[in-house]
């Protein structure tokens, strides 16, 4: 399915810019399989995908472009504080967020906005690289489910394989010999929330906890479609953090 782009608000010229110039060095760098985007709905909706590698943000980005869709990305706010990379980050629309803190707020009545307006907001639910040592993915944190409460926006799991071969995850290590790495993308159908919604002010933290774990469900077995592989019985608990000795 190719988005009519007369369907949703045109993206910030900055947005373009950055679509001109890293679009074709992408598109070089990469093997790319794209699979599932007539699933992607029409109108404001919330993208999460599982995070393999520095390398995935570009590749889970231009899939939604190739789409005809330009994603409002939550991204973590030290980002926004390099020089110029910070401005350009802010004027193509990408949303800061300050992890633990009290304008993290902030940041989800940005994504509410841009989804009123009939806009993709683009979220990484584990927040990090997946620590799983076999890189299935772990568990996740709140935001993204109460997101969707709040604003009933369809959830739409997008799974990606294979830029880790190019940048692995936890790692300043690039591996050149992978050039160009695989990149698959695959897009699931909506995640059913509908038996959670409420309408009180703020989801009960049950609803959050239990569309937090549709949601990470239904991202992890797009990815075990792309993988052809059975994914754990229980996804590895983010808390125990680093995997390994």
């Amino acid at each position: 399915m190719t988005h009519d782009p007369a369907t949703r608000p045109r993206p910030p010229r900055a947005y373009l810019v950055l679509k001109w110039v890293l679009g074709p060095v992408v598109r070089v760098m990469t093997r790319r399989e794209w699979s599932g985007g007539e699933r992607l709905p029409h109108g404001g909706f919330i993208a999460v995908a599982n995070h393999l590698s520095d390398a995935d943000p570009f590749t889970f980005g231009l899939f939604l472009v190739d789409h005809g869709i330009y994603p409002r990305i939550l991204a973590k706010d030290s980002l926004f504080r390099v020089p110029v990379v910070g401005r350009v980050l802010r004027s193509a629309g990408i949303i800061p967020v300050e992890r633990g803190r009290a304008s993290a707020a902030a940041s989800l009545e940005e994504a509410r906005a841009a989804l009123a307006a009939g806009e993709c907001v683009a979220i990484y639910p584990e927040g990090t690289h997946t620590f799983d040592p076999d890189l299935w993915p772990m568990t996740a944190k709140t935001g993204a489910a109460r997101l969707a409460l709040t604003t009933r926006a369809p959830v739409v799991p997008v799974a990606q394989w294979g830029p880790q071969e190019f940048r692995p995850p936890h790692s300043r290590r690039i591996n050149v010999r992978a050039l160009p790495f695989p990149a698959r993308v695959r897009a699931g159908g909506p995640v059913d929330l509908s038996d959670l919604y409420d309408d009180a002010p703020s989801p009960s933290a049950g609803a959050v906890a239990a569309a937090t774990g549709r949601i990470m469900a239904a991202l992890t077995a797009e990815v075990a479609i792309l993988r052809g592989m059975e994914p754990p019985a229980q996804p590895y608990d983010r808390s125990r953090g680093p995997a390994g000795p």
